[in-house]
């Protein structure tokens, strides 16, 4: 039988006389060169594991965030797997509840259930709150999609099911994949971060007949003109990706753009309640 030779040490000089790098394993990663770091020293992975001792920064690293943010994914998907069609509902959480805004928000919900529709929204306070008032005092499905913060409150207590994020795109999937239509009612950035977000997803086919429907004209005009004006004036959208936002003030109006895109849904048919850019007026502009 042959003997295998003995491997040299792993200090041992390289043929060209070079002194090797100092290797050190985490696992099945291989790291060369540098020092070794205090935790690393005369430990090992099983040890580090079981030393309730050993410090507990490990949590925090990235490869650990990665199985966090798949648990959020799949701790959403598993809530929201069963939900009825439903509606995402967005505006501001400085909303007060004497205000028109707050008003319009219970009506929508309201609407949305009597419809047959869920509403989620992101189970804060002001329109958010109103929106799943309305549904729930409507006797529909009221959901909450929260999000750790550091000055925002928890779920509003007109939320029957709920469930809080720590990562911002993983919520923001939910309030798509879930729902058939965005409603947004005023509100500031991050009632703009989810509007130009789905703009974007349907201006570039991501989500199709998906309305984005704007509620409160006055509002959203000055924002609107600057769309017109500045965006499509100078050729950054298309003219014809106007035609993605739907703006209202009549809740009867937000309903029959949700039921036509969901008709349009169910038959296969294209539109709802909007139009896309056809594919032979050149690339869409992201």
């Amino acid at each position: 039988m042959t003997v295998p030779p003995t491997p040299p040490a792993s200090d041992a000089p390289l043929p060209d006389g070079r002194r090797p790098r100092p290797t050190r394993h985490r696992g099945p990663v291989v790291l060369r060169g540098g020092e070794p770091s205090a935790q690393e020293q005369d430990s090992t992975t099983d040890q580090r594991l079981l030393d309730r001792r050993g410090p507990s920064d490990w949590v925090h690293t990235d490869p650990w965030r990665v199985l966090r943010i798949q648990s959020e994914f799949v701790e959403g998907f598993g809530l929201l797997a069963e939900l009825p069609r439903a509606v995402s509902v967005f505006g501001s959480a400085r909303t007060p509840r004497d205000h028109p805004h707050y008003a319009a928000g219970v009506a929508i919900g309201a609407a949305l259930a009597q419809a047959g529709y869920a509403v989620i929204t992101g189970g804060g306070p002001g329109a958010m709150e109103a929106a799943n008032r309305g549904a729930c005092e409507a006797g529909g499905l009221s959901v909450g999609l929260g999000i750790e913060l550091p000055f925002e409150q928890d779920l509003n207590e007109w939320v029957d099911v709920g469930i809080a994020f720590r990562y911002f795109f993983v919520r923001k999937t939910m309030f798509v994949k879930y729902a058939q239509a965005f409603v947004i009612l005023p509100g500031g950035f991050g009632t703009l971060d989810e509007l130009f977000e789905a703009l974007t997803l349907v201006q570039t086919r991501k989500v199709t007949r998906f309305p984005v429907i704007l509620f409160g004209s006055e509002y959203w005009s000055g924002l609107l003109q600057w769309i017109r004006t500045t965006l499509a004036a100078t050729g950054t959208i298309n003219a014809a990706d106007l035609d993605l936002i739907t703006v209202t003030d009549d809740i009867g109006e937000v309903m029959s753009v949700i039921q036509a895109a969901d008709a349009a849904r169910r038959s296969g048919d294209g539109g709802g309640g909007m139009q896309h850019v056809p594919v032979e007026q050149g690339p869409l502009e992201a």
